[in-house]
């Protein structure tokens, strides 16, 4: 498998979350989609920032039966494999110090949109962690300022729908009660 990557050949068929598991630990991104492999380029500073002042923040309030973590896989399907900016897991998932989750142990997951992944994370993931019953899902924009989207899952319909639109802070009475001034979550720089 190693080899195969190396040489830019996929293994035989499609990839799974097994060929993922064989891949070296190079400090890339990998994450599959419909069994083909992405590689997303290093995120910014700015990025990377906001993670973490957000998970620091969300962890802050969260219940003590769940954990907020950054960048750990979540696998959707055997072909299908993300890796949220930001997750909340369930704390019992997380206690077994995994290296991916499944969708049924996490309740949040977001997604701070990227130069190279904008139709990625506006479009494609949404609707893919909305398949997999993911119950939120956040989009933090940075274009012009930073604005916070938040989504809740309407299971009738299996799509997000929003319920906020935020610039002055992050304020919701779901997941859990959460009052985040922006300036909480804003790098210092900006």
């Amino acid at each position: 498998m190693t080899a195969a990557l190396h040489d830019d050949q996929p293994p035989p068929g499609e990839w799974t979350t097994d060929d993922l598991d064989r891949l070296p630990d190079d400090g890339r991104r990998y994450e599959l989609l419909d069994g083909n492999l992405m590689m997303s380029p290093s995120p910014t500073r700015l990025h990377q920032s906001i993670a973490l002042l957000l998970g620091s923040a969300l962890q802050e309030s969260c219940p003590a039966d769940l954990d907020v973590t950054q960048g750990v896989e979540v696998r959707l399907s055997r072909t299908r494999a993300f890796i949220p900016d930001v997750l909340v897991t369930e704390l019992d998932a997380a206690s077994r110090n995994p290296s991916h989750y499944r969708p049924n142990e996490v309740m949040l997951v977001v997604e701070i949109v990227s130069e190279g992944s904008r139709s990625i994370d506006r479009v494609l993931k949404p609707a893919l962690y909305a398949e997999a019953d993911i119950p939120y899902f956040w989009r933090i924009e940075t274009g012009a300022g930073i604005v916070v989207h938040a989504h809740k899952l309407d299971p009738s319909k299996g799509i997000y729908v929003e319920t906020a639109r935020m610039t002055d802070g992050i304020l919701l009475p779901e997941p859990w009660e959460i009052d985040i001034p922006l300036s909480r979550i804003t790098p210092r720089s900006r």
